[in-house]
């Protein structure tokens, strides 16, 4: 018994730690500026963009007609025995989704008859239309040709503005770039819609930690765009710190109130025995069933009846009637209240009865022994369930989609604009934004590696959190140092 619980103890770590080394890995290297590759194959086709993954897989002569021609006369003479030969295969991001229609483009390599990383290969990250791909032809200034050749606009790009998010849209807007496609063909491109350009095969290492840390930049402080496969998360990051604070402050009070009655003030019997079953129970509840009970109980009945009392002037449009981030904040405040409860009451039950006689005997009240002996005694363990209450409520994200998370906000519940704090706003969540980009997104490929930054993104806003409440706990530990729970 001792090697199978120890075992299965390992086995849990090593998935978990596992899982996180994923996330990690795939988050950190969303960025990372990757070479511009040209791949000519065998039929005269010119494929340019950035290999975003690689995968080998088996092919057998059943399978044979869904490739090229000529890739299929070279996987054909390597079959074997059992009629299957192995296919390395390569997703290129093309981008010139407004020329192409596509972003994406598998390209077997047994298609490929040559392979170039073009020098003056340039990416363009436009606010619309995805990624632009080619080779910069001129640079021009309304009509007048301010450079004419590759390395000289790729030069002059570095002095010149460019409209995206922090830039100078207007500064920009007499500014046309244009590139010559790898079908022949030359584009002009608008450079007030072009956030960045990246000569991605003539970036030096510094050049590309430039870039990776530019990106990181505008992913953190910048909003979403293209369906949220690109941009930034700054909206999701202020919905999720905002969301989960407010119910840390619903839940707290609620639950130690509850908690110190059943375990100080109740007397044992079949109600409060029933109230326990009640709480055990309640954790069990699918967290869609609380997102219901939210939408009808707090944004129909609750807000339905501000609105009528308070602001009938705006009526039919509701204002409190609907989903917003403090409806959010209590249906998790719900959902996370039997934590909360049976934690504070374990941690009150620690507390060493002497104390409480001891407080009796120097004349102290029940409410003067609780608040002054009990509750600072029992705080690290009440500290404990806020730690474990913050972690499942901030992950959540099927109670949200009810009550008041959105795919885009168009404001945020918090800013410079009294009162400030806009309990009514809908908001975006980190976690219903990563449901939203890795399954509702039209451009999934382009989504995927937005899915483990911002979980990776996610995991680090929690953990942040929660560290900073197990620092308080672990003050409150040294301060009271009988009473560790």
């Amino acid at each position: 018994m001792v090697w199978l619980t120890g075992g299965a103890l390992v086995l849990c770590v090593a998935m978990i730690a596992g899982l996180l080394a994923l996330v990690a890995w795939q988050g950190v290297r969303t960025f990372w500026p990757r070479p511009i590759v040209e791949l000519r194959l065998h039929d005269g086709t010119v494929v340019m963009g950035q290999v975003t993954r690689v995968e080998t897989r088996w092919v057998t002569a059943a399978d044979l007609g869904r490739l090229a021609p000529a890739a299929a006369r070279r996987v054909r003479a390597r079959l074997d025995a059992r009629g299957r030969a192995r296919v390395r295969r390569r997703l290129v991001r093309t981008g010139n989704f407004e020329r192409t229609g596509e972003h994406f483009r598998w390209v077997d390599d047994d298609a490929v008859a040559s392979e170039t990383r073009p020098p003056q290969g340039l990416v363009l990250e436009r606010l619309s239309w995805g990624r632009f791909y080619g080779v910069p032809v001129a640079l021009r200034r309304d009509d007048r040709v301010v450079a004419d050749s590759p390395r000289a606009v790729i030069d002059a790009l570095r002095h010149v503005p460019h409209g995206g998010p922090g830039g100078d849209a207007e500064g920009a807007a007499d500014w046309t770039i244009e590139m010559r496609t790898a079908a022949g063909d030359v584009v002009p491109v608008a450079l007030a819609d072009v956030v960045r350009a990246v000569p991605a095969n003539a970036l030096s290492t510094v050049g590309r930690l430039r870039v990776y840390g530019s990106r990181w930049k505008e992913f953190l402080t910048a909003e979403p765009r293209e369906a949220n496969s690109e941009g930034g998360v700054w909206p999701a990051i202020v919905g999720t710190v905002v969301m989960t604070l407010l119910m840390s402050l619903a839940v707290v009070p609620l639950g130690v109130c509850a908690a110190l009655y059943l375990r100080e003030y109740a007397r044992a019997g079949l109600a409060v025995s029933a109230v326990r079953i009640a709480i055990n129970n309640l954790a069990g509840v699918p967290s869609i069933v609380f997102g219901v009970f939210g939408l009808g109980f707090f944004c129909y009945i609750v807000g339905g009846s501000v609105d009528r009392w308070f602001f009938a002037d705006r009526l039919p449009n509701p204002t409190f009637g609907t989903g917003g981030v403090l409806w959010a904040s209590l249906t998790l405040a719900l959902l996370t209240l039997p934590v909360v409860v049976v934690a504070t009451e374990e941690a009150l039950a620690a507390v060493p009865r002497s104390m409480r006689e001891g407080s009796y005997a120097c004349g102290a009240s029940r409410w003067q022994t609780i608040r002054r002996i009990v509750l600072p005694h029992a705080m690290p363990g009440i500290m404990t369930g806020l730690i474990l209450a913050m972690a499942r409520g901030a992950g959540e994200v099927a109670p949200l989609m009810l009550v008041g998370a959105v795919k885009l906000a168009p404001a945020l519940p918090v800013d410079g604009v009294a009162p400030f704090l806009h309990l009514q706003r809908s908001f975006m969540h980190l976690g219903f934004h990563v449901f939203d980009v890795g399954f509702q997104s039209q451009n999934s490929e382009a989504a995927r590696p937005m899915v483990y930054t911002s979980t990776l993104l996610l995991i680090t806003i929690i953990a942040t959190l929660n560290l900073s409440a197990i620092w308080l706990r672990a003050r409150l530990r040294r301060r009271f140092v009988g009473a560790k729970f």
